[in-house]
């Protein structure tokens, strides 16, 4: 095995993949270490009804955008595995799955990378990490209050509520997987007890179209990092609540409640049995309906301004409101089995032993391209725009960066057949 290269990726998921395919398309020879097998993360973190909150015709990855009958659609979990290996059998890309890598530095003597793996060492004259930015489970130290009897786990270790106790379920987060989680225990007839927090929720559908067609009408998914308005701030959003499910609509917790889910504002503290919540329950209702309400507000003006014939829509009305904030429940009186922790991820690039990261472990860089020459990271929330950690925006980054890869690749042989040809004219 060829243990040099002139570029390493580093990751086998979406990101990794379109970045071989830029590579490939410019005959740059590279290899790609995935640390588990192509689709793992889809295939092993999403529970069993798991599927996009944005329409197939999204999944644009370079050279493969999505070709099948329900552009419209949402793939479902084991759609999403297909179509990603299916992308990898379209170019063959020289992928070493099952390879972990424990090490990237860089020896600045001789101006490679030094990656350790699971198989050896090789070295590259550039790396593009391509690991996303999900990839430790985040769990409160208040987990370690609830006794073992009671079932506990992170949203990526769930799977279905067949799975769990017959008992009642708690769901801590109403970010994307929380909301949906929350709605698959609640269709499947268990009672759930939700801690509402502080995520936004987005409509499915206005004014006669996917909210996703209105936003890339009005080129929304263009607008780089730099342009937003929250800049980088934007990059540790919470996503907006919604589901791709039965052909796609909105998560509306009111109605929910309505039909018996039991709503609560953040889980604040846990003494015995007694659990204690933040007063902010109606607060974070109002506030994640106003962020839906402003998107149809800016789809409204577009509209407006383009003199777009359009269908008209009556103002969200709210269906339920809390009477009252409730601030305990007895866990034990409540008959709760299980716990699903939906808090999110931290990032974990410990691993990369190059000085290109903040104070909280985030690497400096723009559009990916970090200020250590060679050194690129692909794949993370907002890299560059809205769809960078996604199937929609990935390809554009991927380009950009096998662009940038190619150029400095030329200059760096241009500059060594330079000192051969002094060298000789020397001589």
């Amino acid at each position: 095995m060829n243990m040099h290269y002139s570029v390493a990726v580093v990751g086998g998921g979406q990101a990794g993949l379109s970045m071989s395919y830029c590579l490939k398309e410019r005959g740059l020879d590279h290899i790609i270490f995935e640390k588990n097998k192509i689709g793992y993360a889809w295939s092993s973190k999403r529970w069993d009804t798991f599927c996009l909150v944005t329409p197939n015709w999204q999944c644009r990855l370079p050279g493969y955008h999505y070709s099948g009958a329900d552009p419209n659609g949402f793939m479902q979990r084991d759609e999403i595995v297909q179509y990603i290996e299916a992308y990898a059998a379209s170019f063959d890309p020289p992928l070493k799955e099952g390879v972990e890598v424990l090490k990237v530095r860089k020896n600045e003597a001789e101006g490679v990378f030094e990656i350790a793996t699971s198989i050896g060492d090789f070295t590259a004259d550039q790396v593009v990490i391509a690991v996303g930015g999900y990839h430790t489970p985040k769990l409160p130290t208040l987990a370690a209050r609830f006794p073992e009897a009671i079932v506990q786990l992170h949203s990526s270790e769930y799977k279905n509520p067949q799975s769990l106790p017959d008992k009642a379920v708690l769901v801590v987060g109403t970010g994307q997987s929380g909301c949906q989680i929350a709605e698959d225990l609640h269709l499947a007839g268990k009672q759930v007890h939700l801690c509402v927090g502080g995520a936004p929720r987005s409509p499915r559908r206005y004014r006669g179209k996917d909210v996703v067609d209105w936003l890339d009408q009005m080129g929304y998914y263009d607008l780089s990092i730099d342009d937003h308005p929250q800049k980088e701030k934007a990059r540790s959003n919470t996503n907006h609540y919604v589901t791709g499910r039965g052909g796609g609509r909105e998560i509306d917790l009111r109605q929910f409640a309505l039909e018996g889910m039991q709503l609560y504002g953040k889980l604040k503290q846990v003494s015995g049995s007694q659990l204690e919540f933040s007063p902010n329950l109606k607060q974070n209702l109002d506030q994640a309906d106003a962020v839906a309400e402003n998107i149809k507000k800016s789809i409204d003006g577009f509209i407006e301004k383009n003199q777009i014939q359009a269908p008209t829509e009556s103002p969200y009305q709210p269906v339920w409101q809390p009477e009252t904030e409730p601030l305990t429940l007895d866990y034990e009186q409540a008959n709760i089995g299980a716990i699903i922790w939906s808090t999110g991820y931290q990032s974990d690039f410990s691993w990369v032993e190059v000085p290109v990261f903040d104070g909280r472990g985030y690497p400096g860089h723009d559009r990916g391209v970090t200020g250590v020459r060679g050194l690129y990271f692909l794949g993370l929330p907002w890299l560059y725009t809205w769809g960078s950690g996604r199937f929609s925006g990935v390809a554009r980054d991927a380009t950009y960066l096998a662009d940038t890869i190619a150029a400095k690749r030329k200059v760096a042989y241009t500059n060594s057949w330079n000192v051969v040809n002094e060298f000789l004219l020397g001589s």
